[in-house]
């Protein structure tokens, strides 16, 4: 999740657990990246999809389709950009 470590992302690592739901947010009017897609858990930023993989993600969207996130794994000692392993799927 990039920008993890600038979000609410470090203080909720004891709360988060896997499997649970994510909510992805198109952010378009986001001054860095147009195609940027927020992550959020349970009400807080978590940080954004990364770049590199965020234009068939903000494109799906952006077009009406209906995708879900989940945690998959988390694991601290991997640093702040690797220790929350996500899944993004969209429905068939």
């Amino acid at each position: 999740i990039a920008g993890f470590g600038y979000a609410d992302g470090p203080h909720l690592m004891r709360r988060m657990q896997s499997g649970d739901a994510l909510q992805l947010v198109r952010e378009r009017d986001n001054p860095h990246d147009r195609r940027a897609v927020r992550i959020d858990w349970n009400g807080h930023k978590l940080g954004y999809v990364p770049r590199l993989r965020n234009p068939a993600i903000a494109q799906a969207l952006d077009t009406g389709k209906t995708l879900h996130a989940r945690i998959i794994d988390l694991d601290p000692s991997r640093g702040t950009y690797e220790c929350v392993s996500i899944e993004i799927r969209s429905e068939p």
